[in-house]
């Protein structure tokens, strides 16, 4: 007898609650699962059920090995499921949330290439700043921007997102540079709600935490939306490097204030806790890994 195949019998005849029905959903005879639990019990010199022509009970220890019986067995299936799952083609549809600035510019790209991969696999792309919850709205993976708390959510950092203080070299000739934090509160500040401190900037020096408060005539929820306004030369913004990435690169628009460290955030790919994990999703997430990397192409300038 295989020990594996000793402890499935054995979880098996404690769950149906007899060996004859144990053996039918085993599919062999019962006196070959009466054999199977014997052994069992031989190899391990003790007994794990009390039998009588009417009851089948647990022994104290047989309940002990019964629940770490269940729990190596779940082990190894979901063992085997993630082995068979990357070996298999991933298949079906993906149903993915995303930013819309950080979908539109980088996220849709890696998708088409993504599906040119795999061509068993459909997406749903859905770009939306709204905070999305995965088991409610069926959601297999969201992309989300953050400093992530505690959660049952599994998470996992494809890239680094840095968060700068822009404007452009026109802005900044009509305005007057900025050397101190203090220094915004002369000017016209882009806010975006989409970060929670909102106009109440956040930063440190030398280790400690600063905070900014600052004001403008332009508020939005929208990281493109800061973007277009700063080159517009509309005023100071705090806007993550992959909206502004090429811009800073070509000279439209310069890092300010670079002195002092703001928030550095990371591109995370967030999906629910499952066993047996669906192939198209740890593909993806994968995937996704080696496009961006810990160097992104908007952090080279």
């Amino acid at each position: 007898m295989d020990t594996i195949d000793g402890m499935r019998t054995f979880v098996t005849v404690v769950k149906e609650g007899s060996f004859t029905a144990a053996a039918g959903r085993r599919r062999m005879s019962t006196a070959l699962v009466s054999k199977y639990v014997g052994q069992l019990e031989d190899h391990l010199g003790v007994r794990l059920l009390n039998r009588t022509t009417r009851s089948l009970t647990l022994t104290e220890i047989g309940a002990a090995y019964f629940e770490r019986c269940q729990q190596i067995l779940d082990d190894l299936d979901e063992l085997e499921s993630s082995v068979q799952d990357r070996h298999a083609s991933p298949r079906g549809t993906l149903i993915i949330s995303a930013p819309v600035t950080f979908g539109e510019l980088y996220l849709t790209d890696v998708v088409a290439r993504f599906l040119a991969a795999h061509p068993d696999v459909r997406i749903d792309l859905n770009l939306t700043d709204r905070f999305v919850n995965l088991v409610d709205e069926g959601v297999d993976v969201a992309i989300r921007i953050a400093e992530l708390e505690d959660s049952p959510l599994i998470a996992r950092r494809l890239a680094p997102a840095r968060i700068v203080v822009c404007a452009s070299p026109v802005y900044l000739k009509r305005r007057g540079a900025l050397r101190y934090l203090n220094d915004l509160e002369k000017h016209d500040c882009i806010v975006d709600r989409n970060f929670r401190s909102g106009s109440l900037w956040q930063f440190k020096e030398d280790g400690k935490q600063k905070s900014i408060q600052v004001d403008g005539r332009f508020t939005v929820n929208n990281a493109a939306s800061v973007r277009r306004m700063l080159l517009a030369d509309m005023g100071v913004g705090l806007i993550p490097t992959f909206a502004v990435g090429p811009d800073i690169r070509q000279g439209r628009l310069e890092i300010l204030l670079d002195a002092y460290e703001g928030s550095n955030l990371g591109v995370y790919a967030v999906y629910a806790h499952n066993r047996h994990l669906a192939g198209k999703v740890r593909a993806f997430v994968d995937f996704a890994v080696k496009c961006f990397g810990a160097s992104p192409e908007w952090d080279q300038y």
